[in-house]
């Protein structure tokens, strides 16, 4: 089989990936590959499966769930397209709402802005989509604008040109892809039933014609079960019987008020020492519940006529959601506070099993591959994937970094006070001092960082930034910019594991030196968390493992993975938490990293920077 490798020289861990790919491929079996950074991923697997699709008619998805990556998945075609003199087409998308050009559906959900998007076009009132055909035909502007696309482009382009001739920009990547060798673009265009089949349709292909690249695999059970899992509020209700009554519709929101008296009525069942209980589909089935469903649709499609979005709609699909099966499934009845600090009531139809979305896939290849996709056979177990699994090694010199584990303090709960934060602060400021340039320091979650910081303030020379909660993609590039700048006198940089910056960030080169990870973002042990370990111990008697222990320090190992993004690269990884060398967690650290244990990490630091400058 053919290869198109964009680069001159194929690294040595690259050869034993290609080949792994090439055999998936021939053989028509999946792959799972922990494959570390720095082997060069997706150059590996695009010029394998690239003449293979070309050949055999069939089309790739490369889906991942950061949307820098389809930059370099771009690049990386435009390489193999000029080096082989060969035309490659590809369709880049994100999420239908972020493509739209009208204003103000950002802030819409994905299901409210589905359901605006579909009326708009019934309607006949939105120009963009309007002006893709005429009478059944493409347009003069649409057709031109298609031949005028010679290259593989990114979807801001593709945008940019949308705009100056007023077309839809997603309808004008759906007619790309029809004809693409590639389509980029995140999980829920395969794992959401109704998007991939409405795309598969509208390029005539089946999932027996698709490649199915999963990039940042380690992400995948989640986000499956996550689109799954379906909720309602008091907030949401609310709202719902406001929408009703603004319209006249008085009856409808009695209707809706019963939703909320239902919750009302079982919340008062949860023990006044609990937030939360489980609950069966039966305790929440209201007398008139198909009824209802009917009617809260009727009400959202009113609205949808001036507005973008409804609170009846969601309400809706609640309940339909709410009639499905049990097994592979809980539900959860929690009492809080929202925002405000007002009373609110959540009620959750909680999905457990990734499989159940993966398993409507299996007809298509699929290859999944991170540089935290470990331990693989849970993977394998939580997907129910037929594939091979491979682990390559870290390809970075072991000279360029130094991974330690302090042992001397914790975020354990029982744990948690004042002292400990201020013991925390002390040794992450000495750290972050001795730090030749740039560090950054991940906690378990933004409340602990800012007890730590408080603190930490106090005791830091470096100039200190704070990511904050519920950034937007502007401004986390803005704060990344910022932090950048002082790459020569050094900054440090506090984040969340869980936050934005705790994955989905690179920082190659002098730009971070130090990432310290301190404590164990391990999930809260309440009731979801608890069903989903006893899910897994029936079915795999890996319930602690699988539920609890490695997802967090998967998160752990990807915080740590900001820094050393290339063999060039030169830094420190330190993990701070007496649990690091408990046995159930140390034997998660990858074998290579070859970690050393210290309560003095300040002597090793100073000695690895003289080193190494």
């Amino acid at each position: 089989m053919d290869l198109l490798f964009p680069h001159k020289k194929i690294r040595e861990s690259q050869e034993e990936f290609i080949k792994d790919i090439k055999d998936s491929l021939v053989n028509n079996k999946g792959l799972l590959a922990h494959a570390p950074t720095g082997i060069g991923k997706t150059a590996a697997i695009l010029s394998a499966c690239l003449p293979f699709a070309i050949k055999n008619n069939k089309t790739i998805f490369f889906l991942t769930t950061r949307h820098t990556q389809h930059k370099i998945i771009i690049e990386t075609l435009k390489k193999i397209s000029e080096k082989f003199d060969k035309e490659i087409k590809v369709a880049d998308f994100i999420g239908k709402k972020w493509m739209c050009l009208h204003p103000g559906v950002s802030q819409l959900s994905s299901s409210e802005f589905a359901e605006y998007c579909s009326k708009s076009i019934e309607r006949k009132t939105c120009d963009l989509y309007a002006n893709i055909k005429t009478k059944g035909k493409l347009t003069i502007e649409t057709r031109l604008l298609l031949e005028s696309i010679k290259e593989p482009l990114k979807v801001e382009r593709i945008k940019e040109l949308c705009k100056e001739k007023n077309l839809c920009p997603y309808e004008i990547t759906s007619l790309i892809a029809r004809d693409a060798n590639i389509i980029i673009g995140d999980y829920f265009h395969i794992l959401d039933s109704h998007i991939r089949e409405t795309l598969l349709k509208r390029i005539d292909k089946t999932l027996n014609d698709t490649i199915i690249i999963f990039d940042e695999a380690h992400n995948l059970p989640r986000r499956s079960t996550d689109l799954l899992t379906n909720s309602i509020s008091t907030f949401v209700i609310k709202n719902a019987i406001k929408e009703a009554k603004n319209l006249g519709f008085d009856d409808i929101a009695e209707s809706i008020g019963t939703i909320q008296k239902k919750l009302e009525d079982l919340v008062q069942k949860i023990p006044i020492e609990n937030q939360e209980m489980l609950i069966k589909k039966e305790d929440f089935i209201l007398e008139n519940h198909e009824q209802l469903i009917g009617d809260l649709k009727f009400v959202g499609s009113q609205i949808l006529e001036t507005k973008r979005s409804s609170f009846c709609n969601s309400c809706a699909n609640f309940l339909e959601s709410w009639l499905g099966p049990d097994k592979d499934f809980t539900r959860i009845l929690t009492k809080g506070f929202d925002k405000r600090d007002k009373p609110i009531i959540l009620l959750k139809y909680k999905c457990l099993d990734p499989a159940i979305l993966i398993n409507e896939i299996n007809q298509a290849l699929i290859i999944g591959m991170s540089g935290t996709l470990f331990p693989l056979g849970m993977y394998q177990d939580l997907l129910s994937l037929n594939a091979k699994l491979k682990q390559y090694p870290d390809p970075f010199p072991k000279t360029n970094r130094l991974n330690l584990i302090v042992p001397k303090t914790t975020t354990k709960f029982t744990q948690r006070n004042e002292e400990m934060y201020n013991r925390i602060a002390t040794l992450t400021a000495a750290i972050s001092n001795h730090t030749s340039g740039n560090a950054t320091i991940f906690f378990p979650s933004y409340d602990i960082r800012d007890k730590i910081n408080n603190y930490f303030q106090k005791l830091s020379d470096k100039t200190i930034f704070l990511e904050e909660k519920g950034l937007s993609k502007e401004e986390r590039e803005e704060l990344i910019e910022r932090f950048k700048k002082y790459k020569d006198t050094g900054a440090v940089l506090l984040g969340a594991s869980s936050g934005s910056l705790g994955e989905g960030i690179d920082l190659p080169g002098d730009f971070l030196k130090t990432v310290i990870v301190v404590g164990l973002p391990l999930s809260k042990p309440n009731l979801e968390t608890k069903e989903l370990i006893n899910y897994y111990e029936k079915r795999f008697n890996r319930g602690w493992d699988y539920g609890y222990i490695y997802p967090a320090m998967i998160k752990s190992i990807q915080n740590a993975g900001r820094c050393i993004r290339s063999k060039e690269d030169k830094g420190i990884i330190i993990f701070i938490d007496e649990r690091y060398v408990w046995s159930k967690y140390f034997k998660c650290f990858p074998k290579e990293w070859e970690i050393k244990v210290t309560n003095y990490p300040v002597k090793q630091i100073k000695e690895f920077f003289e080193n190494n400058n």
